[in-house]
């Protein structure tokens, strides 16, 4: 039985919402879940920062990354179980490490750097900052939207990712996602 379920999330084809916030990543990771009748995992370091948000403006530090990370993990992990061939990540570790380098100049972790390096999801969707800037407790970057897009573009594409950049309506969007993936799968 365990290889069975081994087996079966080998086969699951694991696919990012990747960019920068307030860009549509959890809207779309839901209605392709819902398009495709499989899970999607939810962002853990919006519960964890939530969680931890304190008067004072400091909502996340450097010793809470790792933390994020392993939970994201153990999130998608848990959501891998009863998905069916496509997995939808909100976010993932990478997306972590690119704010962690954002927040604090040269973040570096050698636990981080591993799981990067052992990553494996078949396809990123970038996602494009052409929809509105809708406010919330944790964002904090609405000025910096270009920057953190290139960001996020540079880092997919110095690791060699491959990626699909969305763009429109959240509509638009989907239909774009829809598109790619059954071409491409």
């Amino acid at each position: 039985m365990a290889k069975t379920t081994e087996h079966a999330q080998n086969q699951l084809i694991k696919i990012v919402l990747f960019g920068p916030e307030s860009t549509g990543k959890t809207t779309l990771a839901q209605s392709l879940a819902n398009y495709y009748q499989t899970n999607w995992v939810e962002e853990f370091a919006r519960d964890y920062l939530q969680k931890k948000y304190d008067d004072s403006g400091l909502i996340c530090e450097p010793k809470d990354i790792m933390p994020i990370v392993e939970g994201q993990l153990k999130l998608e992990k848990k959501k891998a179980l009863n998905a069916k061939k496509f997995l939808f990540c909100d976010t993932n570790p990478l997306q972590t490490y690119v704010y962690a380098n954002a927040y604090y100049t040269n973040y570096e972790n050698k636990r981080l750097k591993t799981i990067l390096n052992q990553l494996d999801y078949q396809l990123y969707f970038l996602t494009n900052i052409d929809t509105p800037w809708v406010e919330d407790d944790l964002r904090d970057k609405p000025t910096e939207r270009h920057k953190m897009l290139k960001l996020f573009s540079d880092e997919l594409k110095a690791r060699n990712l491959n990626f699909i950049m969305l763009s429109g309506n959240e509509n638009q969007r989907l239909q774009q996602a829809i598109t790619y993936i059954d071409k491409l799968f």
